[in-house]
């Protein structure tokens, strides 16, 4: 190897500090820019990383791995005998079939192809099915496989052009259904397959809807990427905002609603800059949209409706580490009338980052043990659910630690 090829985080003997520059520059990320985030000083973290001071406590450790979107502390830590996943699980036990159907190439077919109607509402139940099951990533996981071989199929035996775009639009929703299923799986790559076949699907379809749909879940994928993939999620999003918003005057409650999603997604960007004003911004447009839209009314992709809109300014507090008002924000929400189960228990857990920002613990705890009575499969994947359960595990404070202790058991970051 040539000695000035980068190093493995994981090899021995690097030290914490080193281990901590080495993820920090390969997300493209500066030591002003981490320092900020962490509420410490860019002297403090050049420290850190020079091997002046000694590791920090293990708040600072799930801090920095949160901020750096680290998906299994080890990463971080190099302690190799003890593996805990932030932003990725241990894999789901439908991922290989999933996998398997994603990755197929088949050329050929034995049998005709099941009408587009058909597929559309089988497409409908899996959407319902996600939202109602506490257990969904179970539910769509044992769908999919077979809704994306039958949508291929559909796209390859369609006879006229506007048959295959019709097609296209089924399966660009499928891919996007998919990718709520692979998020946070151990198998990045497949995440990014995913997303691209979506986005090149929604295009073929020349269906708007479907098209922001794919241009709202790509934008995540870069986003979630780290800092360095910032301008390519704002790229995305306002590449797909400038095409839809000349429809709006005209356009039914579908593409009103995902240009309100949009809207909010370039918020939570600008959040995740830290820049307030952008992000408090994009929130307004995307609040103005929400009530054009009916009051019953819930996007069955994004969850965007005028229900989500407190969970949505929740997100943009607790993304700009305003702990006073994310706590505001985190009390005028209600997560009762989110009727989707997995966005209510995002929401909650959102709730729950804002508490422990704010200095309140056992709130945040109590908060984490509503998201998983809402939706286990949810709080199982989610990094910042695990930081704080993590984090209080070890508090001085018995009753909170005992507490704490009795969560990661249910999410399964410990064993019974």
């Amino acid at each position: 190897m040539s000695s000035d090829a980068t190093p493995d985080p994981n090899a021995e003997p690097i030290a914490f500090g080193q281990r901590l520059q080495l993820l920090r520059t390969r997300r493209g990320m500066t030591r002003e820019v981490l320092a900020g985030l962490l509420g410490k000083s860019t002297s403090w973290l050049k420290q850190v990383e020079g091997g002046r001071l000694q590791t920090p406590k293990l708040d600072v450790i799930l801090a920095l791995a949160e901020a750096l979107r680290v998906r299994d502390l080890a990463d971080l830590t190099g302690d190799q005998t003890r593996h805990i996943g932030m932003f990725i699980g241990p894999g789901h036990p439908k991922l290989p079939a999933v996998v398997a159907a994603v990755n197929a190439f088949p050329l050929t077919a034995n049998h005709e192809a099941a009408p587009i109607g058909h597929l559309q509402a089988r497409l409908a139940r899996a959407w319902q099915a996600r939202h109602s099951a506490p257990n969904h990533r179970e539910v769509v996981g044992g769908l999919l496989p077979d809704l994306i071989r039958d949508t291929q199929q559909a796209v390859r035996q369609a006879e006229t052009a506007l048959d295959r775009r019709a097609a296209q639009a089924v399966m660009s929703e499928v891919y996007s259904l998919a990718q709520f299923f692979v998020a946070y799986q151990p198998d990045p790559s497949l995440l990014w397959r995913v997303a691209e076949r979506g986005m090149v699907a929604a295009q073929e379809s020349e269906d708007p809807h479907i098209i922001g749909i794919a241009a709202w879940l790509t934008a995540q994928a870069h986003r979630d990427s780290g800092p360095g993939h910032y301008d390519a999620a704002d790229a995305v999003n306002l590449e797909a905002l400038h095409f839809l918003e000349p429809l709006l005057p005209d356009a039914n409650d579908d593409v009103l609603a995902i240009t309100g999603a949009l809207r909010f997604e370039a918020g939570y960007t600008a959040a995740r800059r830290g820049d307030t004003g952008a992000a408090w911004g994009h929130w307004d447009q995307a609040d103005r949209i929400a009530i054009r839209l009916p009051a019953d009314y819930y996007h069955p992709v994004t969850s965007f409706s005028r229900a989500v809109m407190g969970a949505h300014a929740v997100t943009v507090a607790v993304e700009l580490h305003a702990g006073g008002e994310s706590v505001r924000q985190a009390a005028r929400s209600e997560a009762s009338v989110i009727p989707s189960r997995p966005r209510r228990a995002r929401h909650r857990i959102e709730q729950a980052r804002a508490y422990q920002l704010d200095g309140q613990p056992d709130v945040a705890l109590a908060t984490l043990d509503q998201a998983h009575e809402a939706a286990p499969e949810t709080i199982r994947w989610n990094g910042y659910a695990k930081r704080i359960i993590l984090e209080e595990a070890e508090s001085t404070v018995p009753a909170r630690r005992r507490r704490a202790a009795e969560l990661a058991v249910k999410v399964g970051l410990l064993a019974a």
